[in-house]
């Protein structure tokens, strides 16, 4: 968007930085690992981390970035003229911009998608040594088509991104209304990273271009034990795992939604936020089933289609993945289950001479531009609570009751729920 933030506050360039990252897809709440689109030509075999020969297989993603409207909890407050946004329509009541999932799309149903913003962006997993070519469509902004923005995709804390594909448009490309760009990566470190548009990038960010992205490690061709998955390359089995949830932290701030929909200028010193997310929802909403936002079945949760319900049997090794794009620092915490940290922003804590460095607690502090892995061995079965600590970031809009950046833990009796087939299912 057009600069319009103020000299005496900091500029929305310099509110939120950071280096990037890479990913499979989620159409709707569900990750879908991307197919093998084919092998890649004229590619020697390279030797992986597990001294596995690996070839580079070509996976293929193709994302849109938009405006749109999405739907925080019917019962926050009203907080005229903010919340709820009259210009919404029904049975929405946030402004945002975010990412869509168009992989496969015929050009004209992608540019359908205009207007149609998801929150948080589609979750995306690859392999380690994967060729992989994402592209990019600006579809532009049905609500202000006076502003031309363009948008870039930054992969946070990958350090193998060329400038040309770091999204840093001062240095690298932006991709302009109308317009696409094919970015290519290739991860070499296995973890969990984040991705944003990091043009206006306070203003991108805060609106909802936001999303996560998962590097599963070259181990899992060679696993220690047969039909185990791991989180890094530990060499010992120690990030092994039944189940995994991710988690895209971030706050919402109804009144620079409502400014940005109705052409009026924030003043981002003054931001105080009005709901707290777990991939785009405030609890209740939660714990609401996973989506798709080619479906109105969802209502109101139509475009934020990403559930943060974990369910899981007794027994069960879970890994959480938790990535922080907001602008405030958050401490998820779960009484009676003990979590144990494995890695901090895609680094295992584990020093080179093998000696592990894990923590064991029942709080996670996660930064802004920060990510986390945690894993927890589930207890009997029962109902826990994942929230951030501060009471305060615990409710919606200041209303009575809970809310905010909460969830469940549903633990069922052993083979209550069958495996496991993507995250967050």
């Amino acid at each position: 968007m057009t600069d319009n933030s103020v000299s005496r506050g900091p500029t929305r360039r310099s509110f939120l930085t950071g280096t990037a990252a890479a990913a499979g897809v989620v159409l709707g709440g569900r990750l879908l690992t991307t197919s093998t689109v084919m092998a890649a030509p004229g590619r020697t075999a390279v030797v992986a981390k597990s001294s596995a020969a690996v070839t580079h297989p070509v996976k293929q993603v193709h994302l849109a970035g938009t405006d749109g409207w999405v739907g925080m909890p019917g019962d926050a407050p009203p907080d005229p003229p903010f919340f709820p946004d009259p210009l919404a329509p029904s049975p929405f009541n946030t402004y945002v911009f975010g990412f869509r999932d168009v992989t496969g799309m015929t050009s004209n149903l992608v540019a359908a998608q205009r207007g149609k913003a998801q929150i948080s962006a589609p979750m995306m997993a690859f392999d380690e040594d994967d060729d992989i070519y994402l592209t990019l469509t600006n579809l532009g902004l049905a609500q202000r088509p006076d502003l031309f923005d363009g948008h870039t995709l930054h992969w946070h804390g990958f350090v193998n991104a060329i400038p040309l594909f770091d999204g840093v448009p001062e240095l690298s490309l932006a991709v302009p209304i109308g317009r696409d760009l094919t970015y290519f990566y290739r991860p070499h470190d296995a973890g969990t990273y984040m991705y944003h548009c990091h043009f206006e990038d306070v203003e991108h960010v805060q609106m909802g271009m936001t999303g996560m992205v998962f590097v599963r490690p070259a181990q899992n061709r060679t696993p220690l034990h047969a039909g185990e998955r791991y989180a890094y390359n530990d060499g010992d089995g120690s990030t092994a795992y039944d189940r995994e949830f991710a988690f895209m932290i971030t706050e919402l701030w109804s009144a620079a939604h409502y400014r940005d929909a109705h052409i009026q200028v924030n003043d981002w010193t003054d931001y105080d936020p009005s709901f707290w997310l777990l991939n785009g929802r405030a609890y209740p909403d939660t714990t609401a089933p996973n989506g798709d936002p080619l479906s109105t079945a969802a209502g109101r949760l139509q475009y934020q289609p990403i559930s943060s319900l974990i369910r899981c049997n007794a027994g069960d090794r879970v890994l959480l993945r938790m990535s922080n794009l907001g602008y405030q620092n958050h401490e998820l915490t779960v009484d009676n289950i003990d979590l144990t940290v494995i890695a901090k922003d895609a680094s295992l804590l584990k020093g080179r001479d093998g000696t592990t460095n894990y923590l064991t607690t029942n709080a996670v502090e996660v930064g802004p531009g920060e990510s986390r892995d945690a894993i927890f061995v589930a207890p009997g079965p029962g109902e826990y609570l994942l929230y951030d600590r501060k009471y305060s970031y615990l409710d919606n809009g200041g209303g009575a009751g809970y809310g905010g950046m909460m969830t469940k833990i549903v633990v069922g009796a052993p083979g209550t729920y069958p495996a496991q087939t993507a995250a967050n299912v």
